[in-house]
């Protein structure tokens, strides 16, 4: 195997289109170089347009867009939110901005993301004692859709709006319909790891066209219409540059482009070690399609003789970056006390998939030689230890 030195593969690193310097260059001509300007219309109106949805607004990220939908939706201090548990921080941070309560669903096997059956529980129990929560946050991990059909029939029976993060599911779909388009609101992110990249920035979408429309006025300072600077309400300063919207134009020009890399990124990694004993990849639905914004295994130590966290100190010492799946949020100190509701009595999905979950270098630019380097490094290690 190689040393140290060897160049350093990164878990999932931006990958320019060529396109972008022609949309910068564009604004820095014209002076468009402040929050707002065409590119953030541009940008604003192509994702739309890609998404079939009618509304999407431009935001520093993707929790800014969250916390937006939340206040949408009507959260104030006191209420429940419920949240899926195997995801990101920021995907619950925002309950805690408007002193709300998460309350943490559980994932299942079949999608890693929100369990349908913990959901129903949750929801069941909260209308017998007349706290049904304010939203539920469902999380497409991973580019995996979670199972919309079953979660948006519950929203719609309980009556309780939907906000379905997509962050990392640009691309993906669901019986045909793209991901982000499910819920009261879609939330995407464009983070420097993210399919596409603004290099920071988010969005929210939604077919209200009331509700975005009140979600820029919020992400601008909550600027009253009036010849002097009022406000009335709490505001934030939550809009996209100019600049940051004109590198998303460029990069949605190659989105589809990307979603297959990704895929085909995955493909290789299953079809050299699908068939190391006791490693099974994240599945994907069916009727879905993922756009496999990170290639994730589980490791059944038992069967493979090794762990996870064994592979992952063997891959850092290749200098390659992989990571373990989110810990998840009802397992963080910062949710200490917060309301769980496992996959069953005696299941915790999103633990075991935590214990035994690894996400492994997914790059759309990453050379099938560096691709090779992980696949050698993890069968490498899985021979070492049959020996």
């Amino acid at each position: 195997m190689g040393k140290m030195s060897s160049k350093k593969i990164y878990l999932s690193p931006p990958h320019l289109s060529g396109y972008e310097l022609n949309f910068i260059t564009d604004a820095l001509k014209s002076n468009w170089v402040a929050p707002l300007g065409p590119n953030v219309d541009g940008f604003e109106n192509e994702l739309a347009d890609y998404l079939g949805i009618r509304n999407a607004a431009a935001l520093s990220s993707g929790t800014a867009a969250i916390h937006l939908a939340l206040i949408l939706s009507g959260v104030k201090e006191g209420d429940t939110v419920f949240c899926s548990t195997l995801t990101f921080v920021a995907s619950a941070n925002p309950i805690l901005y408007e002193k709300a309560r998460p309350v943490f669903i559980d994932s299942d096997r079949e999608s890693w993301n929100m369990c349908p059956q913990a959901l129903e529980r949750a929801l069941t129990e909260a209308y017998h004692i007349g706290r049904l929560p304010k939203a539920v946050i469902v999380v497409n991990l991973y580019g995996q859709m979670a199972k919309m059909e079953e979660i948006t029939y519950l929203c719609h029976k309980f009556r309780v709006p939907l906000i379905e993060d997509a962050a990392e599911s640009l691309g993906s779909t669901y019986n045909m319909r793209p991901g982000g388009t499910f819920g009261s609101f879609g939330v995407f992110s464009f983070n420097g790891n993210k399919i596409i990249t603004t290099s920071g920035g988010g969005m929210l979408t939604s077919n209200s066209t009331s509700a975005i429309n009140k979600a820029r006025f919020l992400a601008t300072q909550s600027k009253d219409q009036a010849l002097h600077y009022q406000h009335s309400e709490v505001g934030f300063n939550y809009r996209m540059s100019n600049l940051s919207a004109g590198v998303g134009r460029a990069q949605l020009l190659v989105l589809n482009e990307r979603v297959k890399a990704k895929r085909a990124v995955f493909n290789k990694y299953y079809n050299e070690l699908a068939e190391v004993p006791g490693i099974e990849f994240m599945p994907e639905l069916a009727g879905t399609m993922s756009n496999r914004w990170l290639t994730a295994l589980t490791v059944n130590e038992k069967q493979a003789g090794f762990s996870n966290l064994t592979l992952l100190k063997s891959l850092a010492k290749e200098n390659i970056e992989a990571r373990p799946v989110w810990k998840p949020l009802h397992l963080q100190p910062l949710f200490e006390g917060a309301d769980y509701y496992p996959h069953s009595k005696d299941l915790s999905v999103s633990e075991e998939l935590f214990n035994s979950g690894i996400c492994l270098p997914s790059g759309t630019n990453m050379s099938d030689e560096d691709q090779q380097r992980v696949i050698d490094c993890i069968k490498s290690h899985v021979q070492v230890k049959a020996v």
